[in-house]
């Protein structure tokens, strides 16, 4: 059974910082994507950075490019995604997803994600 476990959420001002972690257990594809989603309140939830489980491939959203890294150490079985320059638009929870195996990691196909956590809250306030 597979399971997603996110950490590092929180609250933090404008500008700062904050580090997420997901931890997968029984999760053993060898060509499969994993990935953080958001969905702030009244909106629906959006791809955020995906990677392949092989570390190589990246992808991003427009809004956190240059502000957000997507990162996987395959020996603990974990991803995760440093944000940086936080903004009041990035609140939201954030989900940690994963899909079954698949050759190509697609950002914006949540349906492509078998797997999902339980969520973490970011806060960024002004």
């Amino acid at each position: 059974q597979v399971q997603l476990v996110e950490s590092g959420g929180g609250s933090v001002q404008a500008g700062g910082s904050l580090r997420l972690s997901c931890a997968a257990s029984g999760y053993t594809y060898s060509r499969a994507c994993m990935g953080w989603f958001r969905q702030a309140p009244g909106k629906e939830r959006e791809g955020v950075a995906v990677i392949s489980v092989d570390g190589i491939s990246t992808y991003y959203t427009d809004s956190v490019k240059g502000r957000f890294t997507i990162s996987r150490d395959i020996a603990k079985n974990t991803v995760y995604l440093q944000m940086n320059s936080l903004k009041p638009e990035d609140t939201a929870m954030y989900y940690c997803a994963a899909t079954r195996f698949r050759y190509s990691c697609r950002i914006g196909y949540l349906s492509d994600y078998n797997y999902w956590g339980q969520g973490t809250q970011v806060t960024v306030s002004s």
